[in-house]
């Protein structure tokens, strides 16, 4: 796969990603930030890098889950895996502007 063929897969798992959503924040884990790295290597082989509010948060297992198989489907990859990382600490500067609608799923 070339490198144009990889961005244009990692945009695609990118935009898929956005159906994920945060069941505690509202909004999705792409404009929430919770989603660092997407790497993607030859052959379909993709490693996501992400991460969760906070340590211990009990949507974690439901998120990295839902990003693995959310990954799978989208055309092009063969292999998906996940990888979760406390390195940076998320924070509510990671959120995308707009994100989060006022009063609609804000913690803040």
């Amino acid at each position: 796969m070339s490198a144009p063929e990889n961005l244009n897969l990692e945009a695609k798992i990118r935009d898929a990603l956005r159906i994920i959503i945060d069941p505690e924040m509202g909004g999705n884990v792409v404009d929430l930030g919770l989603i660092y790295d997407i790497d993607v290597q030859e052959g379909g082989i993709v490693r996501v890098t992400m991460t969760t509010t906070i340590k211990g948060c009990p949507a974690t297992a439901f998120l990295k889950e839902a990003v693995q198989n959310c990954v799978w489907y989208v055309p092009g990859v063969e292999y998906a895996e996940v990888r979760l990382t406390y390195e940076p600490q998320w924070t509510p500067d990671m959120i995308a502007d707009g994100a989060l609608e006022l009063g609609h799923g804000s913690i803040f």
